[in-house]
């Protein structure tokens, strides 16, 4: 009788062990969706609440990069910027790049800075890195109306360029970039688990990356002979394409972007892998 009668009740949520190695459950994460904006609202306000300047730390850190970036790679080292001025040839480089690597860096840290949050209550653990990913593309919508505003300042102080139809494609590296985020922070965020050590060479890695792409430097510097390693590099083609479409200097390669494509892909795929089979067992290791 006790059987019959919970059979006979409608459950609207039941919950299962994961079994399969990609056991992602996309129809799940879109019933949490309105978790997931509450996780992008605490990430958002709690990164400047109680402090001094608050939201204009989001303006203030690209811009110090930027003038750093000019003294010491323009002034100092004399490095070629396509014959664009310094300032704006490296504010668009910060700007995108601060988004990947920030969505990177803050996914790499998923199991170990909310492991106390997974062991109390059930929710799809992918929400929480799909969040990172959303507040902070509201920092990079803020830092990039910076940018424009930092073009139409030298515009009228008659500096050349030329912003042209790429800026058209400015969603679809946005979206490249937040997969690729994504991808590579799950990735690290699920051996980091097991493997404390990674997470103190997240950040150095990231930043050897940035040299590894023309963000202070143009592509058209590289010897030809290093290319192909450029090529391989998945944020190369979106810096580049990214300071070709409203600087209108530099290059946009189709081969190179669809390579960047592909690559994302795959890394994303890897990391939700890893990352569903990780999730199942993480609390006895973290």
């Amino acid at each position: 009788m006790q059987a019959e009668s919970i059979e006979k009740e409608n459950w609207t949520t039941i919950l299962k062990p994961k079994t399969g190695w990609f056991d992602i459950n996309l129809n799940e994460l879109w019933q949490y969706r309105d978790l997931i904006f509450l996780f992008v609202r605490r990430d958002f306000v709690s990164i400047y609440k109680q402090t001094i300047l608050g939201p204009i730390w989001f303006i203030i850190q690209p811009l110090l990069t930027t003038i750093m970036f000019t003294v010491v790679f323009g002034k100092i080292a004399n490095i070629p910027t396509d014959g664009l001025p310094p300032m704006l040839f490296y504010m668009a480089g910060t700007v995108a790049w601060t988004y990947f690597s920030e969505s990177l860096n803050k996914t790499s840290n998923t199991f170990t800075a909310n492991a106390s949050i997974f062991g109390k209550v059930y929710f799809p653990r992918l929400a929480i890195p799909i969040s990172i990913v959303i507040s902070n593309l509201f920092t990079f919508i803020i830092q990039f109306v910076f940018f424009l505003c930092f073009m139409l300042f030298f515009y009228l102080k008659g500096a050349e360029f030329h912003p042209n139809k790429w800026v058209l494609l400015t969603p679809v590296l946005l979206l490249v970039m937040a997969m690729l985020g994504l991808g590579m922070g799950i990735i690290i965020s699920s051996m980091t688990t097991k493997y404390r050590d990674l997470r103190f060479a997240v950040g150095f890695g990231v930043q050897l990356w940035m040299y590894g792409t023309p963000v202070v430097y143009p592509l058209s510097e590289v010897p030809e002979k290093w290319k192909f390693l450029f090529a391989i590099n998945p944020m190369s083609s979106i810096i580049e394409t990214f300071r070709y479409a409203f600087l209108g200097k530099g290059a946009v390669n189709i081969d190179y972007l669809a390579i960047s494509g592909i690559t994302t892909i795959i890394l994303l795929v890897i990391g939700i892998v890893l990352f569903s089979k990780i999730e199942k067992n993480f609390m006895d290791t973290v």
